[in-house]
């Protein structure tokens, strides 16, 4: 699995593809952010839509870090995600 660098705010941040799958499959996806180990670690999740390629992978290949800390900045806590598990 692809794996990106960001540095936000001082903080350097994991960016992974989720692999999680909407209705928008093709059109959709999911990237998620994690900062820190273990107990200490912190997750955010976002969805985008790729403007050039459609893999996940290759897609966030072609993100520029100014892209990945604006999609930073639309993240949402990993608790309030499904692509973290949450359900209501």
């Amino acid at each position: 699995m692809p794996t990106r660098r960001v540095t936000i705010e001082g903080r350097t941040w994991q960016v992974y593809p989720s692999g999680y799958v909407t209705q928008y499959d093709a059109d959709e996806f999911g990237l998620i952010f994690v900062h820190g180990v273990a107990d200490q670690r912190e997750v955010r999740l976002t969805r985008y839509s790729p403007t050039g390629a459609r893999s996940r992978e290759q897609s966030l290949a072609e993100l520029t870090d100014a892209d990945l800390q604006r999609l930073f900045a639309e993240s949402q806590p990993s608790v309030t995600s499904p692509e973290a598990g949450y359900s209501s």
